[in-house]
């Protein structure tokens, strides 16, 4: 473990002792350097040395879009049935347990409703931290779900998108979603109600084959990993290297994949701006 991460104690020149405790440091993977814990959330996690923006939970991405933290919180009671009643090396029902224990959440994604600079606004969340963030049934339909009061109350969507795909363990049930949350979008479409889709890292598999990519207005943060399969999977395949930078942020929007790449610090204010332009006066979407 390191020294940055373990509690330890030791004499300084003056022999009084000094205790490092744990937590209060974190290296960066980026610049390698060593940060104070207090100054990278103060700068919304984001590298004060390198600008390498960490990964943040689904709570925290809410508090830093949504005014005065304010939100509240549907659909938060689904919970997957085990479909498959699959077993790997341990239960789904275990991982589920677990991963339920560790992160607070019954699944992968938060929905909230709250507003962004004064305008009411729904947010879907998705929560890495919860088995990859991957899509199972539950994703499914709480996403579904908001999409659906999007329409029905005519307040615009924003889905933070932060998984590694489509969940293995729920085998085709997974993949229907896909189609089920492309679908809402369509209707949503119909209704003329905007939907930004925010890529952060990673999003990658099912996650960016549907509604990822499916925004009115597709950004993603600095330096995220963003695609179908991994780099190591295609360069296996294809027996070929992959360019530098390949499946990041900036590699996508050079190649039009992406309508823009948007620092953490302005994300709430670009948002802002694209609903103005979006969502006119008299409450229509502009054709």
């Amino acid at each position: 473990m390191a020294w940055f991460k373990r509690q330890s104690g030791e004499l300084d020149t003056s022999g009084e002792k000094r205790v490092r405790t744990e937590g209060l440091w974190v290296k960066c993977d980026g610049c390698r350097q060593i940060i104070w814990k207090k100054d990278l959330e103060e700068n919304l996690n984001v590298c004060p040395k390198c600008d390498r923006h960490f990964r943040i939970d689904a709570h925290l991405r809410l508090a830093q879009l949504l005014d005065d933290q304010q939100y509240e919180v549907d659909d938060a009671g689904l919970t997957s049935t085990d479909p498959l009643k699959f077993v790997d090396l341990k239960p789904y029902a275990s991982r589920l347990k677990q991963a339920q224990q560790d992160t607070g959440l019954k699944d992968a994604v938060i929905n909230a409703r709250g507003k962004l600079l004064g305008r009411a606004v729904i947010v879907s969340s998705m929560e890495y931290a919860f088995i990859g963030g991957s899509m199972g049934a539950v994703v499914g339909e709480a996403i579904t779900r908001a999409i659906e009061r999007a329409a029905e109350l005519r307040q615009p969507i924003i889905i933070v998108s932060a998984s590694g795909g489509a969940r293995m363990m729920e085998g085709v049930i997974s993949l229907m979603q896909l189609a089920k949350i492309s679908a809402a979008l369509a209707r949503l479409d119909e209704q003329k109600v905007p939907y930004i889709s925010v890529l952060t890292d990673p999003t990658t598999g099912g996650v960016t084959a549907s509604y990822a990519m499916l925004g009115d207005l597709n950004i993603a943060e600095p330096g995220a990993l963003i695609g179908f399969a991994g780099p190591r999977v295609i360069e296996q395949t294809i027996r070929q290297k992959l360019p530098q930078g390949f499946q990041k942020s900036e590699f996508l929007l050079e190649h039009g994949m992406l309508d823009a790449v948007v620092h953490r610090k302005q994300l709430k204010a670009y948002i802002a701006r694209a609903f103005e332009f979006m969502i006119p006066v008299n409450g229509g979407r502009r054709a």
